[in-house]
């Protein structure tokens, strides 16, 4: 059940939409290349976690620099490891954001450990620091910032706090598979970075996931947990090298990736830095197209860094317009134009809300952000044509309305 907000007064569009066919939000950029490869794939008759996966893992590892890489089925199960893996469990505190999705809050939860929210900077809208030692307990046993959007958090304020206390940096890469950080890849940072491969993301396998780390036991925990707790996967047991008894070495869980799923990533990947160059023209061409609105354009990268440009977040000034945000929504959907919400902030969410008692106003940037943010369609597979159309669209709402 979404939080309850306050109804916006009816709006209706004025004249013939900008769109007859619909633009969809985060649709991916598939070509011809991952087709054949999943093709490929089901003609082999392995589908299942195999030769494709450990593959896309290799290519990944020397992608984001990283001495381990594991191939998961999605950034939920990622995290969920991780912390398994870094000896979170029950009684323990992780800090992290409540401007993030869902999974990352309820992967703490699922270790039996509580989280604890830190508000956000509204102008990143990243981790502040500097709210971090205020949050500490003798509880604490993890720190888990969020690239939001893409953009890198303050990662040498939160891995110098987290030195001192003897704490455990696990990062929520899901948005920053690109991201780099005054030099260093995203995943290369902390103890582990958990990164998304969702079908709205940057790198798409339809659903997907991968953790990066340094550390060899952790990385050997985390691919044992994901499947069944096994001392040896099925491409072990059953491949030419002859079958090998397996043993039962945790009650892990079923998170592995499976080969359709990696003839997909492998060619996403291959793809991702020409990808890359088409979305920073995208956001290059919004940034231009609203500086005259009354909205707040994502703020620049900070020096030394590589924004991942996973979303492209209008906050709209709701002093200067006569709409709500969601009214806004509703307006470019009859525009034909589809946009997301990055996030409703989980302190207003019904479980975090009455399970930890928080208030509205605990968190002000994230509620502020919350009730601001409008993510625009961002993917290289954007037309010159889809882009103009959403300009479009989104200045005819606003201007309207202003």
């Amino acid at each position: 059940m979404a939080p309850q907000r306050a109804p916006s007064p009816k709006v209706e569009p004025t004249g013939k939409p900008v769109r007859e066919d619909f633009l969809v939000f985060g649709s991916p950029a598939l070509e011809e290349a991952e087709i054949q490869e999943v093709v490929a794939t089901l003609r082999s008759g392995w589908i299942g976690t195999g030769p494709k996966v450990a593959r896309f893992e290799e290519d990944f590892r020397r992608y984001i620099g990283s001495p381990h890489a594991m191939a998961l089925n999605s950034c939920t199960a990622a995290l969920h490891l991780s912390m398994i893996a870094a000896g979170v469990g029950p009684g323990d505190e992780v800090i992290t954001v409540p401007h993030t999705f869902a999974a990352t809050a309820n992967a703490i939860v699922h270790t039996g450990a509580t989280p604890v929210f830190v508000d956000v900077d509204v102008r990143t809208q990243n981790m502040e620091p500097s709210l971090l030692e205020g949050a500490l307990t003798p509880r604490t046993k993890a720190i888990l910032p969020v690239h939001f959007a893409g953009r890198p958090a303050d990662m040498d304020a939160i891995n110098a706090l987290a030195r001192r206390h003897g704490l455990v940096v696990i990062e929520d890469a899901a948005h920053a598979t690109e991201a780099v950080y005054h030099g260093r890849h995203v995943g290369t940072l902390s103890d582990a970075a958990c990164f998304s491969f969702y079908v709205t993301k940057n790198l798409v396998t339809g659903e997907g996931g991968m953790v990066t780390t340094p550390h060899a036991d952790w990385a050997e925990k985390i691919q044992r947990n994901g499947l069944h707790g096994l001392s040896k996967g099925a491409w072990k047991r059953y491949s030419d090298e002859g079958f090998v008894h397996y043993q039962v070495l945790f009650p892990g869980f079923k998170y592995n990736m499976t080969d359709v799923q990696a003839a997909l990533g492998i060619h996403q990947l291959a793809r991702l830095e020409e990808n890359a160059l088409r979305r920073r023209a995208v956001w290059e061409r919004y940034d231009a197209a609203f500086r005259d609105l009354p909205v707040t354009t994502p703020a620049p990268e900070e020096p030394g860094t590589r924004h991942a440009r996973h979303l492209y977040t209008l906050l709209l000034d709701l002093a200067h317009l006569d709409v709500s945000r969601d009214a806004v929504l509703d307006l470019l959907k009859k525009e034909g134009i589809g946009t997301g919400i990055h996030f409703i902030s989980l302190h207003l969410h019904p479980y975090y809300r009455d399970r930890f008692g928080y208030a509205a106003d605990a968190f002000p940037g994230a509620r502020y952000l919350s009730e601001r943010t409008l993510s625009l369609p961002l993917s290289a597979r954007l037309t010159d044509r889809d882009v103009e159309d959403v300009i479009q669209a989104v200045r005819k709402v606003l201007l309207r309305h202003c």
